[in-house]
């Protein structure tokens, strides 16, 4: 979730009701758009990468990004235009580019899923304070509880194979306030399609950063990325973030196991 992608509370608000499907098949008509916004997560990162592999494998590594990323756009499933979907989507896209370059430098899944969840935070901390605060607050409005619930009814249709399928849950007043529960995820389909189904868990750790820098008390037991049927979201304001991670994230970017 990029700092451009923060508005994807706001897309929430602002999608058209009809949101008709596309005939397209991936998302090469944006191809400027993703390559500008993947650039400036780029430089976000390059101090901490460079700290870790040197100046001169960094801009290897800069490089060899790029050069994943743009021949990867073409390959990208197309499951719509809208700021929620691709505030959601485009990230995992992101990382399997940084995985791919990761990998022909020798490095581990372990050390491609610390760079993926440090790139996590550093996109939820482009986002003002002043930002963040204001889409805590309309991440618990009931308008926005109302438009996602429409949206997880509209998913179930599977307009787009490749798209996430959900279930609303309402909150039960004490526990959450209220919940999702993705019955298919846009992501990991995505990774399976790309043999990169291993770096699954470190994608779906992100949300913990992201979950207490914004606010949104996220509770999550399961995850498909785990192996299990459903991810299981449960939010609630003002609520302590609690997700699992891989262990392997306990030890910071840059120091050996």
């Amino acid at each position: 979730m990029s700092k451009e992608n923060g508005v994807i509370f706001l897309g929430y608000l602002l999608e058209q009701k009809g949101d008709l499907p596309m005939t397209r098949d991936n998302y090469l008509h944006r191809r400027k758009q993703f390559v500008r916004s993947f650039d400036r997560l780029l430089a976000r990162v390059k101090p901490s990468v460079s700290s870790w592999l040197g100046e001169e494998q960094a801009e290897k590594f800069m490089r060899e990004s790029r050069q994943e990323y743009e021949a990867l756009i073409p390959r990208i499933p197309f499951i719509g235009n809208s700021f929620a979907t691709l505030g959601f989507y485009k990230p995992v896209t992101r990382y399997l580019a940084v995985y791919r370059a990761l990998q022909k430098q020798g490095r581990t899944v372990e050390e491609a899923g610390r760079l993926i969840y440090r790139m996590g935070t550093e996109e939820a901390l482009a986002i003002p304070p002043l930002g963040r605060r204001v889409m805590e607050i309309l991440w618990f409005s009931r308008g926005l509880r109302k438009l996602i619930k429409k949206r997880a009814i509209k998913s179930q249709q599977r307009i787009y194979p490749a798209d996430f399928v959900m279930n609303y849950v309402e909150g039960d007043g004490q526990e959450f306030d209220y919940g999702v529960d993705y019955i298919e995820c846009a992501n990991c389909k995505f990774l399976q399609a790309e043999n990169a189904f291993e770096i699954a868990p470190y994608v779906c750790a992100t949300d913990k950063p992201i979950s207490e820098l914004m606010g949104w008390g996220l509770f999550r037991t399961t995850t498909i990325a785990d192996g299990s049927q459903i991810c299981k979201f449960r939010f609630k304001k003002g609520g302590k973030t609690q997700v699992v991670i891989p262990q392997s994230l306990l030890t910071p970017l840059g120091i050996k196991d």
